[in-house]
């Protein structure tokens, strides 16, 4: 069998080749190249960009299994990867550690007005009185004392909760649909409607998936309940803030800051009005990285494709619907898994 992969310095192409597959490199700056990379392919590896498509996957009649880089699986269209019969893996926990560790600095950086304190000495305001400058007495902030608000209550959620407590928050509070109270038991945080979280929280963070559920989760409409002195801190992914209401917001004085890793458009354009807001604060997406998940992603991204098409179960599967869609095909010998033997359509996943 052959797996494509994108040019990349972290590639572990020597897992697959140990494997006894065969391995295909090279670069992908478009559609058309993703699509000849892969286009003979059984196993890929995907990313941010291209975006694995309907069009990519039609296109590629033998692909049957993508490994996306990290935890989001947004760049990958799930309907058409169910429907085609392709396994669409992840790598849950990769970067949990260091996601919620960016969450956390985000919202120190904002509270304790770190920027601002580095600039002005850089200045040589430390000479003058450096409590005041740039109002810095007035400004800086507390945890201990105030509401904290999670949005999403997955393992990131859960880090962060972990992180958080150890400054003294009055109350942490989190909204997930999908998780029990029995879950936020163990974590201290007590699971409430995201109308409660809106309305009561000094700070939030979100670390929910990038889904239709959750687009615009935070418009002109949600945003105007927020207290005036609330943070937002977003890690996520950019879709889930509505980025025009949330500068129209910022600068309306609707709430006091917010922090952000995601952006709708990304790379974020160099004229959108939250860059130039001094109540906004972006980083170029990088909340997940480090030098421990490079060294970690590329391996279990590798181990999704090899498991999968050695018929064991994936680290992370985000379409488990499409285990039908292949025992379909298997009875009828049809399709992209047709005479493939050895998967089980029946593995746990």
């Amino acid at each position: 069998m052959k797996v494509a992969l994108p040019s990349s310095p972290f590639n572990r192409a020597d897992l697959f080749e140990a494997a006894g597959f065969e391995v295909v490199e090279g670069r992908v700056r478009s559609t058309e190249d993703f699509i000849e990379l892969m286009k003979d392919a059984d196993g890929a590896q995907v990313g941010v960009m291209p975006l694995t498509t309907r069009e990519v996957m039609e296109a590629c009649p033998k692909l049957k299994v993508v490994s996306r880089l990290g935890v989001g699986v947004d760049s990958i269209d799930l309907d058409a990867a169910t429907e085609l019969g392709v396994l669409a893996c992840n790598v849950p926990g990769v970067n949990t550690t260091e996601v919620a560790d960016h969450a956390v600095a985000m919202l120190l950086s904002i509270t304790r007005c770190l920027h601002d304190a580095i600039v002005s000495t850089r200045q040589g305001q430390w000479r003058e009185n450096p409590r005041t400058t740039g109002n810095y007495v007035n400004s800086v902030r507390r945890i201990a004392g105030h509401v904290v608000g999670i949005v999403g209550f997955g393992n990131i959620g859960r880090a962060f909760a972990n992180r958080i407590r150890g400054f003294g928050p009055a109350e942490i509070i989190a909204y997930d649909p999908y998780v029990e109270q029995t879950v936020g038991d163990l974590y201290g945080v007590r699971m409430v409607e995201f109308e409660e979280i809106l309305e009561r929280c000094d700070y939030i963070t979100i670390h929910c998936s990038a889904t239709a559920e959750t687009r615009h989760l935070f418009d002109s409409n949600t945003l105007g309940k927020l207290k005036p002195t609330a943070i937002l801190v977003n890690t996520a992914r950019g879709p889930i803030i509505d980025g025009t209401a949330l500068a129209a917001a910022l600068e309306a004085g609707q709430l006091e800051a917010a922090a952000l890793d995601v952006t709708e458009i990304e790379p974020v354009e160099s004229h959108d009005p939250l860059l130039r807001l001094p109540n906004c604060i972006v980083t170029p997406h990088i909340a997940g990285f480090s030098p421990v998940f490079l060294d970690e992603c590329p391996i279990r991204q590798a181990e999704n494709i090899i498991r999968v098409l050695s018929g064991q179960k994936p680290h992370g599967l985000a379409n488990p619907e499409v285990i039908k869609t292949i025992a379909v095909m298997h009875e009828t010998n049809t399709g992209r898994w047709a005479g493939i033997p050895g998967f089980s359509t029946a593995m746990a996943v």
